[in-house]
Order: C-alpha cells, then sequence, then structure tokens
C-alpha cells in the first residue's frame, strides 16, 4: 500500500509539473478566451491513458506501473476539473458560445484521442 501510494505521488508530481508547463508555454503564444492550454492538456492525457491502458493490457498484470503511470501521471497532468470550472466561468462570463465550443471540441476530441492511443499501443 506505501509503495503504491509513492508511486501514485511520484507520477502525479511528474504529471502536475507537465501540466503547469504545458500552460506556461501555451499561454506564452496564445492569448483569448478559449482555454487552449487545459484543452491540450486533456486532450493529450486523453491519448496517453489510451496508450497506456492499450499498452499495460496486452502484458501481464503491472500494478506498479498503472499506479505509477495511469493513476499517477496521468492523473496529475489531466485537467478536467479546471475544464468544468472554466466552462462555468465562460458562461458566467456570458461566453456561452465559447463554453459550448470547448465542451465539443474537448469532448470529441479526447474520445478520438483515447481510441487513437489505444490503436496506436496495438502497433
Amino acid at each position: 500500500m506505501i509503495r503504491t501510494l509513492i508511486l501514485i505521488g511520484l507520477g502525479g508530481g511528474a504529471g502536475s509539473i507537465l501540466r503547469y508547463l504545458t500552460s506556461v508555454l501555451t499561454n506564452k503564444y496564445f492569448h483569448g478566451a478559449f482555454p487552449l492550454a487545459t484543452c491540450i492538456v486533456n486532450i493529450a492525457g486523453c491519448f496517453v491513458i489510451g496508450w497506456l491502458v492499450g499498452m499495460l493490457g496486452r502484458q501481464s498484470n503491472h500494478p506498479d506501473l498503472n499506479a505509477l503511470f495511469i493513476t499517477g501521471f496521468c492523473g496529475g497532468y489531466t485537467t478536467f476539473s479546471t475544464f468544468s470550472a472554466e466552462n462555468l466561468h465562460l458562461f458566467q462570463s456570458g461566453n456561452n458560445s465559447t463554453a459550448f465550443f470547448y465542451i465539443a471540441v474537448s469532448i470529441l476530441a479526447g474520445l478520438f484521442a483515447v481510441w487513437l492511443g489505444w490503436q496506436v499501443s496495438k502497433i
């Protein structure tokens, strides 16, 4: 149990750092109402989790790798709670069309990215 918690913490820390760096880099070059950094992180995270599930599912059971990469890294990297809070802010500030666009792109592209990650894991 302690080992699993440490692995989740290490993965989560790495994912959180990468999420922050993605946000800094994206915000350096993009300025607008659309929360592009979070959208990029959510879609990339969906791809990575699809790939990891595909890779780890094809081999013998790897609970340590699942804890480190799927629960830890992907949990720290993806930002669905931030996504929800940003949409609430968009709705509250009257940017309804931007909010609906953001929701649609995130969900549809996220589902596609999970499927694509799964497919790439089969190569």
